[in-house]
């Protein structure tokens, strides 16, 4: 059971508020759910984050319980709104953060045992703290006892090796439990940033995941980014999310920036480099017997307990 603020703050932060820009869609049927947030933006390289959390709206049998009304959300200067023609007639797209919702008993041949919640969209401009207290308020109404953020950033990693997910929490004994580690960033902060400091101070176990995209092919859409994500989200929280079933789109990828590089010797020379560099990584954190029983005296530990 997490732990409640003192009825006193809880009231505080309930009226210290304007207004709500959540409207609620349908019945909300979840208990003891794992939420899963992306946010298309900054924290967004490639759209590897919101990729995997439109693969998962895909993969599962989802049902929309909750957006946000984003017209006073968002700079539409900065976050454009997409125009398109059907049949002739103009139809505009605006910018949005949509609220799904995967249920355990509508997905039971897909192994998914647990509620899950999907929140994604794109990352607001205005107003993160009313728009956060609303993200938490789907928390409670939705019993979600873990909160995951999912992300991506730039990093100096080849396009042809596996990317490289790090995962994150506050909570000490997830950390162990999990076999992440503990935050460490300091500096400006994207709007997960905000996610896991109200997390944290509501008492609500959240973990954030990170995938390193290559810092010279940093347009979306990177399946190979969100395929990453999608494996380790699987692995710490026990819900199938179709990862594998994205190996073809990661190849095709990985082949389109092979061709993108052809004749420019300078960039393959330096792709080599990084290669290089990556393997030599690879070798030293092969694990040892002691890791290798250690992982899986943990995996038996989250296997035999109702929590992540």
């Amino acid at each position: 059971m997490r732990a409640r603020l003192p009825r006193k703050t809880r009231t505080y932060l309930r009226h210290a508020r304007a207004v709500s820009y959540l409207i609620w869609d349908d019945a909300i049927e979840t208990s003891s759910a794992v939420m899963v947030t992306a946010f298309r933006g900054w924290f967004d390289v490639g759209n590897a984050a919101t990729g995997a959390t439109h693969w998962l709206t895909d993969f599962a049998n989802v049902s929309m319980i909750a957006h946000f009304d984003t017209e006073d959300l968002f700079d539409f200067t900065q976050e454009r709104p997409n125009t398109s023609l059907n049949d002739g007639i103009r139809e505009i797209k605006w910018p949005y953060v949509e609220v799904y919702t995967a249920l355990a008993k509508n997905n039971a041949e897909l192994g998914i045992n647990r509620d899950l919640v999907i929140v994604y969209g794109a990352e607001p401009h205005l107003r993160w703290p009313t728009f956060t207290t609303d993200l938490m308020s789907v928390v409670d109404a939705t019993d979600s006892t873990l909160l995951v953020t999912l992300g991506a950033h730039i990093s100096g990693v080849p396009h042809t090796r596996p990317f490289e997910v790090s995962g994150s929490t506050s909570d000490v004994e997830l950390s162990k439990d999990l076999g992440l580690g503990l935050p460490s960033y300091e500096g400006p902060t994207s709007l997960v940033g905000v996610v896991h400091e109200q997390c944290d101070e509501r008492g609500i176990q959240a973990v954030s995941l990170r995938v390193g995209i290559p810092h010279y092919v940093t347009g979306g859409p990177n399946p190979k980014g969100s395929r990453a994500l999608l494996e380790r989200l699987e692995r710490i929280t026990g819900i199938p999310t179709g990862w594998s079933q994205m190996d073809e789109a990661a190849a095709l990828w990985e082949d389109k920036v092979n061709e993108a590089m052809e004749g420019e010797d300078e960039v393959a020379e330096y792709v080599r480099r990084l290669e290089s560099r990556a393997d030599e990584k690879t070798a030293d954190a092969i694990p040892s017997s002691e890791d290798l029983a250690a992982e899986f005296e943990r995996f038996l530990r989250i296997r035999d307990t109702d929590t992540p």
